[in-house]
């Protein structure tokens, strides 16, 4: 029995109390279980009946005592106690904890999906670093979390569009495009031009595709620079991104917004909503309306648009496409963009709390050796993400980026993540998956068929070891959901190590799945087989949902 199938018995309990008259509540549309930290307390625990109890007009023990007696009847359930204040403590019987295994397995790499956000669209941006140099370690962190909040949200039924800004328009691609002539031609940087090898190696990558461009007129030159120096980078960023897992549906020019019209739309649209209005000769998009501290500039007094009223283009065109959500996913420094955006919503006649998130991500130190890296020899002033994958390799830095919780700071220890011991996370919980799949394959070389679900006999899983790896498995469905719901990848990340990966261990530690020598195969080999297969399962769909393997081998 997996929690959601206890939870809806309890559910059947509080509906049949209510249809004999012995409740009078609204009955709820989800009951929540969980398990209780003392083992001795149950397998599962629910507080219901304090929840119901003042609707009810009874104490809490009172309904908890009728909950209990409807529940003890119900399959799979061995014994239900009332505990404190009015909780239920649940303890399954042992066939029925044994049936998780069954759900596993029948699920394959469904198991933990959900439908739970089916029929939203969600448009999720994320990295958006900009063109004019590699993808440096702040914006690794958005790229390890927002391709796996994509994957969760996928998995609990969104459909998502990934989608990378590229600041391809504005004062900054100016620089660097003179920045990219200077080393071409072999001149000192502009000021406030880039720097780092990088930069010569992109110049020279330009006059790879254009040989002629240093013969141009000077203007004619700078532009080709910009163009196909943006081209270079955004092949470059394509590039480093693919190899650490990554793939984005749509690349999306900042420059296409005024070339396609979108500039227009947004301002009409702002319009036709009463919020824009003319001051100083400018145009403002009043705000303050909603909660921002100041009313936003969108157009300048010399007619020049600003950063905001390509912000604001932005968002109306991603709702013009049909994206019920759009979530934003911003560094440390974009603090000051959660209200104006919000407030931008707000003023285009959208519901921000329906249609909106932002998500801000802190800051990633790299360690090595117990002090920061602060640099690339390449980029000259970060450490990048071709960095940061040369140090760890991609499964490493994508699990410890998405373990934290993304709104606090964290430090990447490069000897701890590459440490092959028990201490380090990732290989703790790879290792997890690799033992169940040697025990598999051990199996396969002495003979002993992996067993079908339906010839096994459940009812044999009962050492408490077992008990507590089927208990961690049946989780996996609502960590899921939780994650998705809560935009909290890392949630997956702690739950495989400190519940699977540890409850596996002590499986392996006290549960002799294979004969040894001479030893007669034992009647629990087969259901411990499936139990292992089951782990090695959400081992793997865990895994994938933060975009790290599973490997068979170490």
């Amino acid at each position: 029995m997996t929690p959601d199938e206890l939870a809806a018995a309890l559910r059947a309990a509080v509906v049949a109390a209510v249809d004999a008259g012995e409740l009078a509540v609204v009955v709820p549309g989800d009951v929540a279980v969980e398990r209780p930290k003392n083992r001795d307390h149950g397998d599962y625990a629910t507080s219901i009946a304090l929840q119901l109890a003042k609707a009810a007009g009874r104490p809490p023990r009172e309904v908890a005592e009728l909950l209990a007696a409807r529940l003890r009847g119900a399959d799979g359930v061995a014994s239900v106690e009332v505990a404190g204040p009015g909780f239920l403590n649940v303890r399954l019987a042992e066939a029925a904890l044994g049936r998780v295994a069954v759900s596993v397995l029948a699920a394959g790499a469904s198991y933990g999906r959900n439908d739970a956000l089916a029929g939203q669209t969600v448009n999720l941006e994320f990295v958006s670093a900009n063109p004019t140099g590699p993808v440096h370690v702040g914006s690794v962190r958005w790229a390890a979390v927002g391709d796996a909040m994509a994957r969760l949200l996928e998995a609990s039924g969104a459909k998502v569009t990934r989608e990378y800004y590229v600041n391809d328009a504005g004062v900054q691609i100016d620089r660097f495009a003179e920045s990219l002539l200077a080393a071409a031609s072999g001149g000192p940087t502009p000021e406030d031009g880039y720097a780092g090898e990088y930069v010569g190696e992109w110049a020279q990558r330009v006059l790879d595709r254009e040989p002629g461009l240093l013969s141009l007129p000077p203007d004619d030159a700078l532009e080709r620079f910009r163009v196909v120096g943006l081209q270079v980078a955004l092949d470059e960023i394509r590039s480093s991104l693919t190899e650490f897992g990554v793939e984005f549906d749509v690349w999306f020019s900042e420059a296409s917004l005024t070339e396609s019209g979108a500039v227009d739309r947004a301002l009409a649209r702002l319009r036709e909503q009463g919020h824009v209005f003319e001051a100083d000769g400018a145009v403002w998009l009043r705000t303050t309306d909603f909660g921002d501290d100041k009313d936003r500039v969108l157009v300048k007094s010399d007619g020049t648009g600003t950063y905001f009223l390509s912000d604001a283009a932005y968002y109306v065109d991603k709702r013009a496409r049909g994206f019920d959500r759009c979530i934003y996913m911003l560094g440390a420094d974009h603090h000051g963009y959660v209200g104006r955006l919000r407030a931008l919503a707000a003023c285009a006649g959208d519901d921000p709390a329906r249609t909106l998130e932002v998500r801000i991500g802190q800051l990633v130190n790299v360690l090595q050796a117990g002090q920061p890296v602060k640099m690339s020899k390449r980029a000259g002033t970060m450490v990048t993400l071709e960095d940061l994958v040369g140090m760890t390799g991609v499964d490493a830095a994508r699990y410890t980026l998405a373990r934290s919780s993304s709104d606090t700071t964290m430090d990447l220890d490069v000897e701890l993540v590459t440490r092959q011991t028990s201490d380090n996370p990732v290989f703790y919980v790879q290792y997890a998956a690799t033992r169940a799949a040697s025990v598999l394959r051990n199996a396969g070389e002495m003979g002993i068929a992996e067993p079908s679900p339906a010839d096994v006999d459940l009812s044999l899983l009962t050492h408490p070891r077992e008990n507590e790896l089927l208990l961690a498995l049946g989780e996996f469905p609502r960590v899921v959901a939780a994650a998705a719901e809560l935009r909290e990848p890392h949630r997956v990340a702690r739950y495989l190590e400190e519940s699977v990966a540890k409850a596996a261990q002590r499986f392996w530690d006290e549960c002799q799945v294979l004969p040894k020598g001479d030893e007669e195969i034992a009647a629990t080999t087969a259901p411990r087989l499936l139990l292992w297969r089951a782990a090695r399962t959400v081992l793997e769909n865990g895994l994938g949902l933060l975009g790290v393997s599973a490997p068979e081998r170490m």
